[in-house]
């Protein structure tokens, strides 16, 4: 706990004084980012530099929503492009329909939308295409067994 400033003295002497104390006792030696150069000191004053310091720290990214919903679509283009079957590439692009479509319905602050929900018949067509064709397996079809005529049509 600090100690409480003396009545009569001035507060750039005390605290003066609080810090020479500090360095005779090495409070101050090895403090990470020692010797080292202030961050973004030539940059431009940000009042909102707190935050995107943070952003950048906690490795995230903020986009209007209709911007992430651009990318949200190109992700799910491409998922389905690499989708291991058709009804995995029609769940993808039904999801992402919805959302384009409740976008649509309520518009939100920032960039324009400019998306329309994808055809999913086109891109499942697409997708088709894009596969190599692979022969059907082979079943094996059981061997018939053979039939016994019934005893009444044996007799003549």
């Amino acid at each position: 706990m600090a100690e409480r400033k003396p009545p009569g003295v001035s507060f750039e002497t005390f605290i003066d004084k609080q810090i020479r104390e500090a360095t005779d006792r090495g409070e101050f030696d090895n403090l990470p980012g020692a010797g080292k150069p202030i961050p973004g000191l030539g940059k431009p004053r940000d009042e909102m530099w707190w935050v995107s310091q943070k952003l950048r720290r906690e490795n995230l990214t903020y986009l209007p929503p209709s911007l992430a919903l651009r990318k949200a679509a190109e992700d799910a283009l491409m998922a389905a492009k690499a989708a291991g079957s058709e009804s995995e590439v029609r769940q993808l692009l039904a999801d992402i329909n919805d959302k384009i479509l409740a976008a649509i319905r309520r518009p939100s602050v920032g960039p324009p939308l400019n998306l329309m929900p994808f055809d999913i018949e086109q891109v499942v067509a697409d997708w088709r295409a894009a596969r190599p064709i692979e022969p059907e397996p082979v079943v094996p079809q059981p061997e018939p067994t053979p039939t016994r005529k019934p005893r009444w049509w044996r007799r003549r």
